[in-house]
């Protein structure tokens, strides 16, 4: 081994200095994604650790909603045919939208680390000169690169889609299924459908009379995570 190792040129040397590392924290990666350890919660997450991103001049996915949605008219928005974060969602279905992309994480970096050495070493021991076997290296570690950075960027989006965005009730109607009393006197639940899912809502009504269990109602309004119903009778 020792000989081996003393044969190389000291560029092939730095390229196994790079490759073995790298290599290894690809496979741990790899390892806590399969054990479902590396979800990006609120722990430690070791796809978001360099800061360095593609933010879209700060815009990330909408603007902060206000607790209170009470005075906020967001039937204008949605009758110009926007969505109630400002318009400018971003769903990172295309592939040139880097406004969500992070290009610049351990993930990528450890995989462009990876697929360029490993190719360069490759690449040398091929024949090829040192210039031409960089070349290679550095084109596939950058398309490995951005293809780790975009699936990141799906999955990311696959997760947010599935957590209730309440504004997309606006306008929906549903079911009590706890009765509301009158005047916003209390709360009540109802089931509604949204995103595609049967989910169970905090409600008030502003109305006289009290809504009991089965009574069809419409959400006319939104405070926080409360919604404001009305019967649909």
């Amino acid at each position: 081994m020792s000989e081996w190792w003393e044969g190389l040129s000291t560029v092939l040397k730095v390229l196994y200095c790079i490759a073995l590392p790298s290599t290894l924290l690809l496979l741990i990666q790899t390892l806590l994604a399969l054990f479902g350890m590396h979800d990006g919660g609120a722990g430690f997450d070791v796809s978001d650790t360099s800061g360095i991103d593609f933010d879209g001049g700060g815009m990330h996915g909408g603007f902060d909603v206000p607790a209170d949605m009470s005075s906020v008219d967001l039937s204008h928005d949605l009758t110009l045919g926007h969505d109630a974060s400002g318009g400018h969602s971003v769903d990172g279905g295309n592939p040139g939208d880097f406004s969500s992309m992070r290009m610049f994480t351990l993930q990528t970096i450890v995989a462009f680390l990876t697929v360029f050495s490993w190719t360069t070493i490759v690449a040398m021991h091929g024949g090829l000169p040192t210039g031409l076997a960089f070349g290679i290296g550095l084109a596939l570690g950058f398309i490995v690169m951005f293809a780790v950075a975009k699936i990141v960027q799906l999955s990311a989006r696959l997760a947010e889609n599935g957590t209730l965005d309440v504004r997309n009730c606006l306008g929906l109607t549903g079911t009590v299924y706890i009765p509301i009393p009158p005047k916003g006197q209390g709360e009540g639940k109802v089931n509604v459908t949204v995103q595609g899912q049967l989910r169970e809502l905090s409600a008030v009504t502003v109305g006289e009379e009290m809504l009991k269990t089965g009574t069809q109602v419409r959400i006319t309004d939104i405070r926080g995570d409360t919604v404001v119903v009305e019967s649909e009778d």
